[in-house]
């Protein structure tokens, strides 16, 4: 018996530094090679939902290793040759009483922080910007409504990536947003349902014709972070990456008035005051 439960403590400590150790191979605003945990949070919400996931690793762990030692036990002292006699009970009541009242007790101990979590999640702050992302087949469009001005943002073709850029995740025009703000989200499809994800950012929401959801993010972190569409919307669905540049407020600002010369909004169409000039790649 000790041997079996030493078995299974060094069996779910394995499991958990295997999972650990994934963490350091997360990335902070992209996939990185061989990553097997999620990326690092940029954003108070995502480090909500990463210390929840952690939380449930460990009572997953905790279930596994006691349903390993279970099944152990059952292997090595139940057998036909170590039990040649097998016992006829049928009924146990207090294990059946325990095995009811503990997997309620698990589920509300989940439950608790998980509607805490949505709450968080749906419950939008005073925000300092608004962002209206619009999913199209196959790109995003970005209005800024507060400033009047709207764009498109496509990826950039393999070919013509520029040192720095990451393959099918660079694009032309980057959504950009100051850095500690509340940055509120109006998300709608204009075709068929998308779905902006930004997983450094903790946020998943859908793009569906007709209808505007609502998320938020606050970036606590500079830089640029990826994302994609997460819902299957047709042949260029793998093609349609997001990416967020986060900057300081005077960078954002300087950013903001070009941004208002650049692109010109006609009422309810991206454009860009430059595509006459430079060509569809400009857009």
């Amino acid at each position: 018996m000790k041997a079996l439960s030493r078995l299974a403590i060094v069996a779910a400590g394995a499991g958990l530094t295997i999972a650990c150790i994934g963490s350091a191979w997360a990335g902070l605003g992209q996939p990185t090679f061989w990553q097997m945990d999620l990326q690092d949070s940029a954003t108070p919400v995502m480090e909500d939902v990463a210390s929840f996931h952690f939380f449930l690793l460990w009572i997953i762990a905790a279930i596994s290793a006691f349903v390993l030692s279970l099944l152990l036990i059952v292997i090595v002292r139940f057998n036909a040759r170590t039990n040649p006699s097998p016992s006829r009970t049928t009924h146990n009541t207090p294990i059946e009483i325990l095995w009811t009242i503990v997997p309620v007790i698990i589920l509300a101990v989940i439950a608790v922080p998980s509607f805490r979590l949505l709450f968080v999640q749906l419950q939008v702050p005073t925000p300092d910007l608004t962002v209206k992302v619009t999913g199209k087949q196959w790109f995003w469009s970005y209005s800024y409504p507060d400033s009047k001005f709207e764009f498109d943002s496509l990826m950039v073709q393999e070919k013509d990536l520029k040192p720095g850029q990451i393959r099918l995740l660079a694009v032309d025009n980057e959504m950009v947003v100051p850095v500690n703000k509340v940055v509120h989200v109006l998300v709608t499809g204009a075709d068929v349902i998308h779905s902006f994800t930004v997983p450094s950012f903790g946020i998943r929401m859908d793009a569906i014709p007709g209808r505007i959801n609502e998320t938020w993010f606050k970036a606590t972190i500079e830089g640029v972070f990826y994302g994609q569409c997460s819902e299957l919307c047709g042949k260029d669905h793998a093609f349609m990456p997001i990416a967020v540049r986060v900057v300081n407020q005077s960078e954002f600002d300087t950013w903001l008035n070009g941004a208002k010369q650049k692109y010109v909004y006609d009422g309810g169409t991206a454009h860009n005051a430059l595509a006459a000039t430079e060509g569809p790649a400009a857009r």
